[in-house]
């Protein structure tokens, strides 16, 4: 009698307990897989995502961080902005990120070859080539084919950058050979050539013609088109906060999204 009592009594107590087990890894739950992540915001989205995208997105991205930082409570948006081929071997080896916003197809493809992405990349803009000069444009560039006139200061990205690469193909398009002073790492740095008036002209994208204001003037080219660079975003398959990196890449591919980068000159997909 005495030991059967003995059991009955222990087995609610080892029920209560399993009961509150239960009901503590649901609420862990609800308030999100990370328990350091903070308050939820709305639709448990919450905590620091961490965005690696290429320079040209820069504006509009910190502009949408800060409305989704807004939106959302409770949440950090953490960018790292540059080439995207040294961001892309930054996430091959190793580099902690949730979210990868390339210039191009090309480089996306050295983070989903090394299978560092979640799931398959999304296009979700467009961008095209611009030649940026001097404010007044003094030198009167009107073409592609000027920028191979002798004594002009000219800056590309490395061909390695996507914007380089896109600038090659436009020359190649044309037959064109043009042998500049610098090669940059990134858009950004070839653009801030020709605001430094270290330059005469930089072959750039046309967002960042349009971000610079009139620190520098654009001059379109035709051949611009035979080189547009589709931009890809992904989901990194090492992600720490996934939910909250999946909301970020649904704002950008959200209408509202769409038009920020379309206010900034990109193209739609």
């Amino acid at each position: 009698m005495t030991t059967r009592t003995a059991h009955r009594t222990r087995r609610p107590l080892q029920v209560a307990a399993g009961g509150a087990a239960a009901l503590l890894a649901l609420s862990a739950c609800a308030s999100g897989s990370d328990p350091s992540a903070g308050p939820s915001g709305p639709g448990g989205v919450s905590g620091e995502v961490t965005v690696f995208a290429a320079a040209s997105l820069k504006e509009s991205f910190t502009t949408l961080g800060e409305r989704f930082e807004k939106e959302h409570p409770g949440t950090k948006v953490t960018f790292s902005f540059g080439g995207s081929d040294s961001l892309a071997a930054s996430i091959t080896g190793g580099a902690p990120a949730d979210v990868f916003a390339s210039a191009s197809p090309r480089t996306m493809k050295i983070v989903t070859d090394a299978e560092d992405a979640s799931g398959p990349p999304e296009t979700f803009v467009r961008n095209r080539l611009e030649i940026a000069t001097l404010p007044g444009n003094p030198h009167r560039i009107a073409s592609l084919e000027d920028l191979t006139r002798g004594g002009l200061k000219v800056v590309l990205c490395d061909e390695a950058v996507p914007c380089g690469a896109a600038a090659q193909q436009a020359l190649d398009a044309r037959g064109l050979t043009l042998t500049p002073v610098s090669y940059e790492q990134d858009v950004k740095a070839a653009l801030t050539k020709v605001e430094l008036k270290e330059a005469d002209a930089a072959v750039v994208y046309q967002t960042d013609v349009r971000a610079a204001g009139d620190t520098v003037e654009g001059v379109q080219f035709p051949e611009s088109a035979d080189a547009v660079n589709d931009y890809p975003i992904a989901l990194l398959k090492d992600a720490r906060n996934a939910g909250t990196a999946e909301a970020f890449i649904a704002l950008v591919r959200s209408a509202e999204g769409q038009d920020v980068l379309g206010a900034a000159g990109f193209l739609k997909p």
